[in-house]
């Protein structure tokens, strides 16, 4: 072992991660993000770090050692920059696993390539890590990594926060098998319930954990921060995080109220399934579910988690029908993304209808993680290409030659075909939900990426 890698006082050394890549694509920022810290100086001049740094984090409850090297560079072994790059490459060489970071914004260069076969030579796991590629469009730019040879590509925005989770996940997967200590304390799912202010959450939280663990009243808003809990159901132990309302964004203005937002939507990011719990009373009386619980729905889907629907204080609800019939009605036509989602109706107050909750939520957890077999997902794409011809675009149709399931959590599938990427968005749609049906896979968001091939006579 590496001297600069010193063993942890309470036990054998930690599993290494180095964060390796040519200069200025973030490396300095996604070691910060995993160290939950600012362990590394970071600016817009490429090459501000110069030596490797190390810091302890705590990883989807696995604990590693981060290294952040710098930028990889073709240089002299005399120079500063190859004096730079030999410190990186002791660092590779003792590496259980290393993220090889591009830069979204730029694509693949031609450095990049060159540092790819380098790290293989070495023979060290490798995690692709496709940096500053924000929002959808980001994460459709990250297919082009696929080019390097490295396998699936894991897109995240180091500034921004976004991918992070599904990182720190992919991380964990790939580090060597734990200890036996802790390979035999098993990982809690991760939980969060959100919800607008006064929903019934902490009530919730209180009746699930058996005692009032919660500050809870008529006053909204007295939920301040994101509170972790840890429980255990039958099935297992579970880490759940009560959270602070979520307001309008224009109702948002004062400082604290903002952090606590912040905390909100960090404990939804981190989560694995998330509760939203809707005040089944505001459904009797109204037109269902509100316009600020659809936006909270939506941001569960865009950041592929499971979800749940839970309609608290239902003992109070005097015509039950018809909340459930407003719900329903408002999901069909406003929450096509997540058709399916599971509700349940239930009372934090009175403990009417818990017990079905952590079912549901173990359910949803379980499609999330759904992975499906190569040979029925190739029947169901074929059955659905002979139902539903692919459309034309521009006078010519389209022609998707095959599917692969890219990972799970959520549930991601690759359609590969010459100017697939052009497919509509209604035959999207009729893709994704014949998916969903085949393989019952309700209420969990399924991502649908679509990725041309060249046609090698296109130029003749």
């Amino acid at each position: 072992m590496d001297p600069d890698m010193p063993e942890t006082p309470s036990g054998p050394a930690l599993p290494v991660v180095v964060i390796a890549g040519r200069p200025n694509v973030g490396k300095s920022t996604l070691f910060n993000k995993l160290a939950g810290r600012r362990a590394a100086l970071v600016a817009d001049t490429p090459g501000v770090t110069r030596d490797r740094k190390d810091a302890e984090a705590m990883l989807r409850g696995r604990a590693v050692r981060l290294v952040d090297t710098a930028g990889l560079e073709e240089s002299a072994p005399e120079s500063l920059y190859g004096r730079m790059r030999a410190s990186s490459e002791s660092a590779i060489v003792v590496a259980d696993l290393v993220l090889f970071v591009i830069d979204a914004r730029a694509g693949v260069t031609s450095a990049d390539e060159h540092f790819a076969a380098w790290l293989r030579r070495h023979g060290r796991p490798i995690l692709l890590v496709v940096n500053k590629a924000e929002g959808r469009a980001g994460s459709n730019a990250a297919l082009e990594a696929y080019s390097l040879g490295l396998g699936e590509p894991v897109a995240v925005s180091a500034e921004h926060g976004e991918g992070l989770a599904d990182l720190m996940r992919e991380i964990a997967e790939r580090l060597p098998p734990a200890p036996r200590a802790e390979a035999e304390h098993e990982r809690p799912l991760k939980l969060a319930i959100v919800g607008r202010p006064n929903a019934g959450k902490s009530t919730l939280l209180n009746r699930l954990l058996g005692e009032e663990r919660m500050i809870t009243g008529p006053e909204p808003g007295l939920t301040r921060d994101a509170v972790a809990v840890r429980f255990s159901d039958a099935q297992g132990p579970i880490e759940l995080v009560d959270t602070a309302g979520l307001r309008k964004r224009a109702r948002v203005d004062e400082g604290l109220e903002k952090m606590s937002t912040s905390a909100t939507i960090e404990a939804l990011k981190m989560a694995e399934v998330v509760v939203l719990a809707v005040d089944a009373l505001e459904c009797e009386l109204g037109r269902g579910l509100h316009e600020q619980d659809l936006q909270i729905a939506r941001l569960i889907e865009r950041e592929g988690r499971a979800c749940v629907i839970a309609m608290t204080k239902w003992d109070a609800v005097a015509d039950r029908d018809r909340a459930r019939k407003q719900v329903s009605d408002r999901l069909e036509a406003s929450l096509s993304q997540l058709k399916g989602i599971p509700v349940v109706t239930l009372s934090g107050l009175t403990g009417q209808g818990v017990d079905k909750l952590m079912p549901a939520v173990r359910r949803a957890h379980e499609v999330w993680n759904m992975r499906v077999a190569t040979g029925a997902l190739n029947r169901w794409f074929e059955t659905a290409l002979e139902r539903h011809q692919p459309p034309l675009v521009e006078g010519r149709r389209l022609k998707l030659r095959y599917v692969t399931q890219a990972k799970a959590r959520p549930p991601t599938f690759i359609i590969f075909g010459t100017r697939a990427e052009q497919t509509p968005d209604d035959y999207q749609r009729y893709l994704s939900n014949t998916l969903r049906e085949t393989f019952d896979m309700p209420g969990t968001p399924i991502r649908l990426l679509f990725r041309g091939t060249k046609n090698p006579y296109a130029d003749e």
